[in-house]
């Protein structure tokens, strides 16, 4: 039997690496790491890195391990997902994780202009229902601006045809720096890569193979159920007006594993 919740959030407030600071608690209480995650936290001035929604914290730990030279940070407010990856990054000794247990609305809360250099939504939510509750939403785009670096990396990576159909028209619409785009990740069928130079179509090229050994628990099991994984990488300039795309969408035929979608209606906005 796995390890209660409340065990597990009384460890974590013993961690080292975890910040929880849920709404409840934020709206009255400064954050005062927002400007110094480098110097307060990490220690050095490596790239910050986040990942917006980690669960368990897999990809965050996964990609910790990978690129040792960049430093990340897991953002969920499930504690008692989160609890295994904070678990596991301090038995590994991984000194350039982190992980912070807030409501990802408040996001901007948390960090200064120019501290964040890049952004993954690893299999978020679609929310085929609700467009301002997505990830990569022009509501979410713009709170991603307060302190992503001007021109920074999105990076989506999703079992979900519906959030991936979406944020393909919301970046044409708002002519967003495609970077890579493909539509099933493993079998790399259907994709589009614009780089700028040679040098950056191998430097991705070697990124991406590094990047198809880290897989989610939840991953492995859309895969053997003959999902494809999709996945994109754009840039998101400061300014410049966000609009959203006004188009229908078909809906995904499920919300996540094991779960029905949950509109009888067959498409959305």
């Amino acid at each position: 039997m796995g390890k209660g919740k409340l065990a597990k959030f009384a460890d974590m407030e013993t961690y080292e690496n975890v910040f929880q600071y849920p709404y409840s608690v934020v709206e009255h209480v400064p954050f005062d790491l927002q400007g110094h995650w480098h110097e307060q936290y990490f220690h050095n001035d490596n790239p910050i890195v986040l990942e917006l929604g980690c669960g368990k914290g897999e990809y965050t730990v996964g990609l910790a391990k990978l690129f040792p030279d960049v430093n990340f940070i897991g953002v969920d407010i499930k504690g008692a997902r989160m609890w295994t990856g904070a678990t596991q990054a301090l038995n590994e000794g991984l000194k350039n994780v982190a992980f912070l247990r807030t409501n990802i609305e408040i996001i901007d809360r948390f960090f200064a202009p120019d501290e964040v250099s890049e952004i993954w939504l690893t299999f978020s939510d679609p929310q085929m229902k609700n467009p301002r509750k997505r990830l990569t939403s022009t509501w979410f785009l713009n709170r991603y601006r307060h302190f992503l670096t001007d021109g920074g990396f999105i990076h989506l990576k999703t079992d979900s045809n519906f959030l991936f159909t979406y944020t393909t028209y919301l970046v044409e619409k708002n002519h967003l720096p495609l970077v890579f785009r493909t539509e099933d990740l493993y079998g790399n069928h259907n994709s589009h890569c614009a780089p700028h130079s040679d040098l950056q179509v191998r430097e991705f090229s070697i990124l991406n193979s590094q990047l198809l050994t880290i897989q989610t628990y939840y991953e492995s099991m859309w895969i053997a159920r003959g999902l494809n994984i999709k996945y994109m990488k754009f840039c998101l300039p400061r300014n410049g007006e966000l609009v959203e795309p006004d188009v229908e969408i078909e809906l995904d035929d499920y919300r996540s594993y094991h779960r029905d979608k949950r509109s009888s209606k067959d498409k959305a906005k």
